[in-house]
């Protein structure tokens, strides 16, 4: 989730959970410790572009790591508060808003080292988007609210609305997921696994994807609360293997770059249209019928060992900007949005990826 909402979830947690005395310390509290997990997006190199993505939503959103995470804020906000509240009564309101850090951005598509050490698998439940100001909303509303009065009762009540609201999420993911495997039936696809994402900052308009016979199916499926499903359609792509690169050497730099990668995305990985010498993460794009991924990995068959680059693709125009309003409201799609440039890409039998 955006690192505002993560404090301010953070805030409410321990909000929700303080005395009325110190409803707003509590409120100042968890949202700096709500911030802190994300501190994990500094550890980078800038040789080895993929260190972020390896470490960002690692063992800083563990489960596990709480009691540290909350122990790490309250000796930084100690010499500050400590004449407010003593040692004891400061590190349960630091773990309470440091605790829905990770919890929180695994209802995100991101994907959250939740259980780590003793997993290193990402969770990624599809609740809710990494930017949703209907959700953001009523968290500060709640706070505003606990902080105007001195009270907890605010931050309860929109702390369940919050709950109730990452609910209709999971409903209207299934939804989603059971309407495209209908969908896909009906064309004579048999699928092999699906993701269905929310679009940004709402739970109405879903990315889906999904495999079969070594494609990328990806449409966009419009789900109104109290309104039939809706698909878009998209365009399909050949899924990315290793073995059609012409000369990568087994255990080179290169090789295992591409191998962080595709763990990283869960496999969902493309060559781009047009550009077969950059991989993306299929998951993710700025419209949802479409096959450009926002970001990617530029390869360089000739040094192998250098690590690769990396790429983000996020052009938003007029174009992209009416297509989405339009999936998102239910209307029909003008034909400069339609997603032909890219429909039924694949790369070339072997790649080069060398420089002339």
């Amino acid at each position: 989730m955006d690192i505002v909402t993560q404090g301010l979830l953070g805030a409410v947690v321990a909000q929700s959970a303080a005395r009325p005395s110190q409803a707003r310390l509590a409120a100042a509290v968890g949202f700096i410790a709500g911030l802190l997990a994300d501190a994990d997006i500094f550890i980078r190199s800038p040789d080895d572009p993929l260190l972020v993505l390896e470490y960002h939503r690692q063992f800083t959103h563990s489960l596990l790591f709480v009691p540290i995470g909350g122990l790490v804020a309250t000796v930084l906000l100690w010499p500050f508060l400590r004449r407010r509240i003593n040692f004891g009564q400061l590190y349960p309101l630091a773990v309470l808003g440091y605790l829905p850090s990770g919890l929180l951005d695994a209802c995100t598509s991101y994907g959250t080292q939740l259980f780590w050490p003793v997993s290193e698998a990402r969770i990624a439940w599809n609740l809710i988007a990494v930017v949703d100001p209907l959700f953001s909303g009523v968290l500060i509303i709640a706070l505003g609210w606990g902080l105007l009065k001195s009270t907890p009762l605010p931050a309860r009540l929109g702390l369940g609305i919050a709950v109730l609201y990452l609910l209709v999420g999971l409903a209207q993911r299934e939804r989603v997921e059971n309407f495209i495997t209908t969908f896909a039936e009906s064309q004579g696809q048999r699928i092999e696994r699906l993701e269905a994402k929310p679009t940004l900052g709402n739970i109405i308009l879903w990315r889906t994807i999904y495999e079969t016979n070594g494609r990328f199916y990806v449409n966009a499926v419009r789900a109104g609360v109290f309104s039939e499903p809706r698909i878009y359609p998209g365009s399909s792509i050949e899924h990315f293997s290793p073995e059609r690169l012409d000369g990568l050497k087994t255990g080179s730099v290169l090789a295992q770059d591409i191998d962080r990668f595709t763990d990283f995305s869960d496999g969902y990985i493309i060559q781009y249209p047009n550009q077969p010498c950059i991989l993306g993460d299929i998951r993710y794009a700025m419209l949802p019928t479409q096959l450009i991924p926002l970001w990617g990995i530029e390869l360089d068959l000739a040094r192998q060992n250098q690590h690769v680059r990396f790429r983000t693709f996020r052009h938003l125009d007029k174009v992209t900007r009416r297509a989405f309003l339009d999936m998102l409201l239910g209307r029909p799609l003008e034909q400069a949005a339609s997603p032909s440039p890219d429909s039924n890409s694949d790369a070339s039998a072997q790649l080069r990826c060398r420089p002339d």
